[in-house]
């Protein structure tokens, strides 16, 4: 496998070559690649999402974001396609059978923590009438547009992030640092950290 491949070739409309590039981080692998291509700071206001970023990047903690995203699959089949009313409802039973289910990750406080974070979930949307409403407050309910040259320029965690998480952990929810919360909110669009180099930068 090629790795640190700083540019990709496409073919536009007219069948003609060109070079476009991508952030670092997203060319060590074609999952990566695809990740970053697709979805990585589209802005997400969709409950069922952002509750599936939540929970992965929860579960990313200590990982590489690679591991998690070979196993989505996996997870979306085996939180019922992160079905936040079911989760909520998850008994001893299912933790059992998700801790003997090798396509995730089979860590008990995580698993337990996608559960408390479905019941702490529906509350808000009780709250706020949706997830949606309630997260995108911490950004002024507008994407962040941030113009950084390099990787080496973005922090791990912001002002935001740390609001965000500090007021999620009185709610309840767990696996919420602040640098878990400023990924989330790099993943579902509410900031956009896609250098300005990338082609993604100017899309998003």
């Amino acid at each position: 496998m090629i790795k640190n491949i700083k540019f990709i070739i496409i073919e536009d409309s007219a069948s003609e070559r060109m070079i476009i590039k991508r952030c670092e981080w997203a060319n060590s692998n074609s999952l990566m690649s695809r990740y970053h291509d697709k979805e990585w700071g589209v802005p997400v206001h969709n409950d069922r999402k952002l509750f599936e970023f939540l929970i992965l990047e929860g579960v990313q903690a200590g990982l590489a974001w690679l591991i998690v995203l070979k196993k989505r699959n996996n997870y979306r089949k085996a939180f019922d396609n992160f079905d936040v009313k079911k989760i909520a409802k998850y008994g001893n039973e299912k933790i059992k059978g998700l801790l003997s289910n090798e396509g995730v990750i089979r860590n008990r406080l995580k698993i337990e923590a996608a559960i408390q974070n479905a019941k702490a979930f529906l509350e808000i949307q009780k709250e706020f009438g949706s997830f949606d409403k309630y997260i995108w407050q911490f950004v002024n309910h507008k994407q962040i547009k941030n113009s950084w040259k390099s990787l080496k320029q973005i922090q791990p965690k912001t002002p935001e992030s740390d609001a965000m998480s500090k007021d999620l952990k009185t709610r309840g929810f767990k696996f919420v640092g602040s640098t878990i919360c400023y990924a989330f909110m790099q993943a579902v669009g509410m900031v956009n950290d896609h250098t300005i180099d990338c082609f993604r930068h100017k899309e998003v």
